[in-house]
């Protein structure tokens, strides 16, 4: 047995067959109880109680095993027996898991490999707005050369990198994070946690970008076909990259309403938010590169996060989901129409073809735009601000033609509340362009075969 192994299992007397024993009374147990849940967590149906109350003692029933096996969650699981004991004693009203919530504490044992079992009443973010009862069974990624990383110029003590072991239905989605402020609880604490799926984004990149390259005849360098062959190094990329982008949303010369507040804003702003994350990471990584004392596996995986960034940019974001305030898939459309417009992105005779030497500072510039926007708007008004990022963002992308914000907002709405600026932005401010169009009907059935996946469903 592997030191990762026995860090796995905890007592040695503790056997794999009897933790997957646990886990799958835990799995069918939830997935039983979430049929009888309402939207907000409750059992409504006082003659659905009995059965409920049968299948909490089915879960409660399999975490000795589970803390027996991971002692280092030993304080959570015990929190989680006293949650869904009360949650059946009171009559299945709305859970409340506030209490194992605060116990699970993930970001305090970032071993590569070590497991966690995690059950919560919850919703999941691009999955399902129900906070139903989900479980996972999950263990981490920590590659000693991330862990080198955050120990020195990236350090984010909340990140927290995952892969699924197994999961319930709230996960057979596009889901790919795990975040404390899903779960139900009855007063918000300080979140010191968030956890992403990086086998998952990492499967989901393979498969997409496979796909795109072929259908837009894009040939790929060698270092990009490695992500595509291998889920480790993929992976582990997606690890750097996150590690980098989470840590961004709260450095930088943020403007005083910083995007990552939930607020209603034009959708354009979180654009801008979430793009000025992954650029930074792209910034950094072609720092890496350059830096001479730069560790060979770091430098790699450096020049592979700048491949990934732009791929999963220009090829996943920009066609996924609906054209309803699709913020991310705007930044998408933002990073090709940029890289197009300075030269180095090219579509000519129906092929795809990329200038990879002259890509990195283009895409630093364009770094460079958003930053001087967020220290320029530092010293503006909000709706001042708004109307600045959306100059920039429209420099770029051409609007929508009935487009109220490109005509020029009326004095009504400029004189008056924020709500009526962002009442004026069009669900789809900024329409894919005719090669989007094409690209993503071509690709549909791949970006809908990526719901729910995990490695195991690429054929590698």
């Amino acid at each position: 047995m592997s030191r990762n192994q026995q860090a796995v299992l905890g007592e040695p007397e503790v056997l794999e067959d009897e933790v997957t024993g646990a886990w799958l009374d835990i799995k069918r147990a939830a997935s039983e109880l979430r049929t009888l849940q309402s939207h907000d967590g409750s059992i409504e149906d006082a003659t659905a109680h009995p059965r409920a109350a049968a299948l909490v003692a089915r879960i409660r029933a399999a975490l000795p095993t589970f803390s027996a096996a991971l002692p280092h969650d030993a304080d959570y699981l015990a929190a989680l027996d006293t949650d869904f004991a009360r949650w059946s004693d009171e009559g299945f009203g709305v859970p409340d898991f506030l209490d194992s919530l605060v116990a699970f504490q993930p970001q305090q044992h970032r071993v590569n490999g070590l497991r966690h079992l995690v059950v919560f009443p919850m919703y999941t973010q691009n999955g399902s707005s129900d906070r139903l009862v989900e479980a996972v069974f999950v263990e981490v990624i920590w590659p000693e050369f991330v862990a080198e990383l955050e120990a020195g110029p990236y350090s984010n003590a909340l990140f927290v990198p995952i892969r699924f072991i197994d999961f319930t239905e709230g996960y057979d989605t596009n889901s790919a994070v795990l975040f404390p402020e899903t779960v139900a609880m009855r007063s918000i604490p300080t979140f010191t946690w968030g956890a992403i799926f990086a086998d998952r984004e990492a499967a989901r990149f393979r498969r997409v970008v496979r796909g795109a390259s072929e259908i837009t005849k894009l040939e790929l360098p060698e270092d990009a076909k490695r992500l595509l062959d291998d889920q480790r190094v993929a992976e582990e990329t997606f690890v750097m990259w996150d590690l980098i982008h989470d840590r961004t949303h709260m450095r930088g010369d943020l403007p005083f309403d910083p995007f990552m507040i939930k607020q209603r804003m034009p959708y354009f702003l979180y654009s801008l938010e979430e793009l000025r994350c992954d650029l930074t990471a792209f910034r950094e990584a072609v720092r890496l590169v350059r830096d001479e004392s730069t560790d060979e596996l770091t430098r790699d995986r450096a020049r592979l996060v700048q491949y990934a960034v732009i791929f999963d940019r220009i090829f996943r974001f920009a066609i996924t989901g609906t054209r309803v305030r699709n913020y991310d898939g705007l930044g998408g459309q933002l990073l090709f129409a940029w890289l197009h417009q300075h030269h180095v992105l090219h579509w000519t005779d129906t092929a795809l073809a990329i200038d990879w030497d002259q890509v990195p500072d283009v895409v630093v510039a364009l770094s460079d735009a958003i930053d001087e926007l967020y220290w320029e708007s530092i010293d503006r008004p909000k709706v001042a601000h708004w109307l600045a990022a959306y100059d920039l963002v429209a420099g770029t992308l051409t609007p929508h033609p009935a487009s109220r914000w490109a005509r020029g907002l009326p004095d009504d709405v400029l004189a008056g509340l924020p709500k009526g600026y962002t009442d004026a932005v069009l669900d789809d401010e900024f329409p894919l362009s005719m090669f989007y169009e094409a690209l993503s009907k071509k690709m549909a059935d791949v970006i809908e075969s990526t719901k729910g996946i995990t490695p195991a469903m690429l054929q590698d």
